[in-house]
């Protein structure tokens, strides 16, 4: 029998500890993905990350579009027939992101236009939920 990596489970381990979640009971029914309000605005579905993550594929996961354009609304929470609060596993994504240096925005990739048309308040939000 094949013994899996400890890097593989040291991320998955790390995944349920931030996100209280036990990421093992998703079987993929997809019911997270037919909610979820932004997967087209994202490269992988909620449960294509859950299988990543199950899988131990820190590196696509982190790399992941999918974590950043959740919009926390919770509809793949509340429909999950596991029980799994996907949202938080989301968030616990993000935060192993950050947690990597792996910045989401840059500040100095935005256009003058889009500054100009953003409020403050809405700019300085994602830089601190998108940048370490």
């Amino acid at each position: 029998m094949k013994k899996i990596n400890p890097k593989k489970t040291d991320f998955i381990r790390k995944v349920k500890e931030i996100s209280g979640q036990n990421i093992g009971l998703c079987y993929q029914c997809g019911t997270c993905s037919g909610a979820c309000p932004n997967f087209a605005e994202s490269d992988i579905l909620p449960r294509q990350l859950m299988r990543r993550a199950q899988l131990g594929m820190e590196q696509d996961v982190l790399q992941s579009k999918l974590p950043w354009v959740c919009a926390s609304c919770l509809s793949c929470t509340a429909l999950c027939p596991r029980g799994i609060d996907i949202a938080k596993v989301m968030e616990a994504v993000r935060l192993l992101s950050l947690r990597e240096n792996i910045d989401y925005v840059n500040p100095r990739e935005l256009s003058e236009e889009t500054i100009a048309k953003l409020p403050q308040i809405a700019l300085i939000s994602s830089f601190r939920k998108h940048t370490a």
